[in-house]
């Protein structure tokens, strides 16, 4: 089999090369997860939350590694990539625990006659598609309650950062997950697998995160089999500023909504609406904090993942400028000229129908908007078709919650910069995907409902 080479994006050097994997890979890869299928299935769920809980363990044990693995394939700055960890390790241990919690129900038919018995069954061979930004905790989110539900997996994580996934299959595998259970395929030609994987009438599941446009196609392809779907798909997460807004707590906020993980995240604040009474001192506040920040390969902001995403940016925001934004902040980037850097930015003034403000920049920059009043803001607000994630700091907590109820979006940090939460549904509404990951909801896009109506004679 060929291989394809992985770099550092702080440095552009190869650190390693793994299989690249196509059609016959992707079909063995099925092959294995079908033969396994029938015996997890049947594992008792007490089993199969004791290997989970034990992988949990072991990702804490080897936390370090797991995080300097991610930080040279990722880029991301250490400190992040320990929080992805921990983060990613919660998800085993959130299984674990949901794995023995069965649902069902029993009652009599109100016709009588019948007894009905409502239970959950595995969906089946699950095919599981994960994005570069987040490598080890998008692989978690899925692997745990499809092995949680008692489904079998295949794999393909994303071709930057294929390092990380391959890792915790490994620590699955010490845990005591059998043979076939779950199957990691790295591939270039993404294309290839996943089609092979949706046309397999032996997968019944896709569940996929990545940008709303490949998941259109891949809904598509679904659809001709009717495959069990879960999409997380892009954002374009709104900020909200009020007028009587702790503003230092915004400012902190905003720091981790725009700036974790570079902004490379779905989740990241991309718009920031601010009232036009807050908005010189919130902006000003702002600005100080991004302008000193580190950027590096040790530094607080790490790199961008490609020269492509760096390309991407540059031009949002010199189309931003060219519209009538003013840049009022930007820190300093390394100058050796290596790895993909790009400039913490802040930007005033930003017209509120700017490029940068309708796309997700998927970058360190956080274009500023006033607003005035509330009816504008949530006409600015919800005329995006993304839904995922939005951001609302206002004084008064009952404000807070009226604003975070009226904006069109799956999930809202109400006083805080940060929504992700194992025990929380993730995901979100209109363009921004179908289904919830994480807290009781994901571990029922693994299963399906089956009813048993048992006849019962009266007496």
């Amino acid at each position: 089999m060929s291989q394809f080479t992985v770099e550092n994006p702080a440095t552009g050097e190869t650190i390693a090369t793994v299989p690249d994997g196509g059609v016959a890979e992707a079909t063995a890869a099925v092959d294995a997860a079908t033969a396994a299928a029938r015996a997890w299935a049947r594992t008792p769920a007490r089993t199969r939350s004791e290997v989970l809980h034990r992988t949990f363990e072991l990702m804490l044990r080897d936390r370090e590694e797991l995080a300097a693995l991610i930080v040279s394939e990722n880029g991301k700055s250490l400190a992040d990539a320990r929080g992805e960890v921990t983060y990613a390790a919660e998800f085993f241990r959130w299984y674990a625990e949901e794995a023995v919690r069965t649902d069902g129900s029993y009652g009599p038919s109100p016709a009588g006659g019948t007894r009905t018995l409502v239970t959950r069954k595995p969906v089946g061979v699950a095919a599981l598609v994960t994005p570069w930004n987040f490598p080890a905790a998008m692989a978690t989110r899925k692997i745990g309650p499809a092995l949680a539900a008692g489904c079998t997996v295949v794999l393909k994580p994303a071709a930057e950062t294929p390092l990380t996934a391959l890792a915790v299959a490994r620590l699955l595998t010490e845990a005591g997950v059998p043979d076939g259970v779950v199957n990691v395929v790295t591939t270039t030609d993404a294309g290839a697998v996943v089609t092979t994987w949706l046309e397999d009438p032996r997968v019944r599941k896709i569940s996929f995160t990545g940008s709303t446009r490949v998941g259109q196609l891949l809904l598509r392809q679904a659809a001709d089999r009717v495959v069990n779907s879960s999409m997380e798909l892009g954002g374009n997460a709104p900020f909200v500023v009020t007028a009587d807004a702790d503003l230092d707590a915004a400012v902190e906020g905003a720091m981790i909504a725009k700036f974790r993980n570079g902004g490379q995240a779905c989740t990241a604040a991309n718009r920031f609406y601010v009232h036009a009474d807050v908005v010189e001192d919130f902006t000003a506040k702002l600005a100080a904090r991004v302008g000193a920040l580190k950027v590096g390969a040790d530094g607080e902001i790490g790199p961008l993942i490609s020269a492509k995403a760096v390309d991407g940016v540059t031009k949002l925001v010199e189309s931003a400028i060219a519209a009538g934004a003013r840049v009022v902040a930007r820190a300093e980037v390394p100058s050796d000229g290596k790895g993909y850097f790009f400039p913490p930015t802040v930007l005033a003034d930003v017209p509120a129908d700017a490029e940068i403000v309708r796309h997700e920049i998927f970058g360190p920059v956080a274009p500023v908007i006033t607003y005035r009043s509330e009816d504008e803001l949530l006409e600015l607000v919800n005329a995006s078709e993304m839904g995922l994630a939005a951001y609302v700091y206002a004084g008064e907590l009952q404000h807070a919650l009226r604003l975070g109820e009226a904006i069109d979006a799956g999930m809202v940090g109400v006083n805080r910069g940060l929504v992700s939460d194992p025990a929380a549904p993730f995901g979100g509404m209109k363009q921004s995907g179908i289904g919830r990951e994480g807290a009781r909801e994901g571990l029922h896009e693994f299963t399906e409902i089956q009813y048993l109506s048992v006849a019962w004679p009266e007496d």
